[in-house]
């Protein structure tokens, strides 16, 4: 059994069964199991490519695990099962007999508590955001809430002539401020004004805590390194926006 050199004392590449890998890897959100990773590799070697060939191409993104052990456990059974690639070792792929190694569970993630009848927190804000970050099923679930319930919004929206960048950035930030309160109002949302984009509103503005968070958000799309928005579109992005959120808030059920 070898230890990498360079991940610290604790890291054994050590391949522990085809359970296990496939278990870790579609916690990982990887579409890959064993059979396809020990494909992918055996070609690779054949190629004389490296590891590191190849396991960036199990993902569609970096991989994410709340708790470090299971990412760690991850990528000491691929570099593992690549030893005995490298090594030309037999991979048994059919299952074993006798009791086998606990498959790692997913962890379940609970949605932030509803700050119904108040006011969103800051604290509730970054929950959110985060639980729309790891909670995948959740956040197909919302987008289609907003799609089908802010159809009238986002078409106002797509007639506000932003470029290709603009609409994304300010169709995305709706989306998720949409889906903050969602998450925050269990009676739910009612069908947004979508003329309110066209002017500004005599009625209370939303909460502090969602406008800095577009106040945020937007400044990150101003710096964005690829496709930052010009100053001229982000003054046109954060009124839509800014008159958005408050067309969401003021579509609270029963407030």
């Amino acid at each position: 059994m070898s230890r990498s050199k360079d991940r610290g004392p604790d890291f054994v590449r050590q391949f522990e069964g085809v359970q296990t890998l496939d278990g870790l890897l579609e916690l990982a959100g990887s579409p890959c199991d064993t059979a396809e990773v020990l494909e992918r590799m055996r070609e690779a070697r054949a190629d004389g490519g490296s590891s590191s060939d190849v396991i960036p191409t199990l993902f569609a993104e970096e991989p994410r695990f709340k708790d470090p052990e299971l990412a760690r456990r991850l990528y000491q059974n691929l570099l593992g099962l690549w030893d005995l690639v490298q090594e030309g070792k037999a991979v048994r792929l059919e299952a074993d007999e006798g009791p086998r190694p606990p498959r790692p569970k997913r962890e379940r993630l609970q949605p932030p508590a509803p700050f119904h009848p108040g006011e969103p927190s800051s604290e509730f804000v970054e929950a959110a955001w985060r639980y729309l970050e790891d909670d995948d099923k959740a956040r197909t679930r919302l987008m289609h809430a907003y799609e089908n319930r802010q159809d009238g919004l986002l078409g106002a929206l797509d007639a506000a002539g932003l470029t290709d960048e603009g609409y994304g950035v300010a169709r995305h930030l709706l989306f998720e401020l949409h889906a903050m309160l969602e998450l925050g109002w269990p009676p739910g949302l009612t069908a947004a004004d979508a003329a309110a984009l066209d002017r500004d509103s005599d009625a209370p503005p939303a909460p502090d805590t969602l406008q800095a968070y577009v106040t945020e958000a937007l400044f990150e799309a101003e710096h964005d390194e690829e496709h930052p928005l010009a100053p001229e579109e982000l003054a046109q992005v954060r009124t839509l926006v800014r008159r958005g959120l408050a067309a969401l808030w003021r579509a609270r059920k029963g407030r």
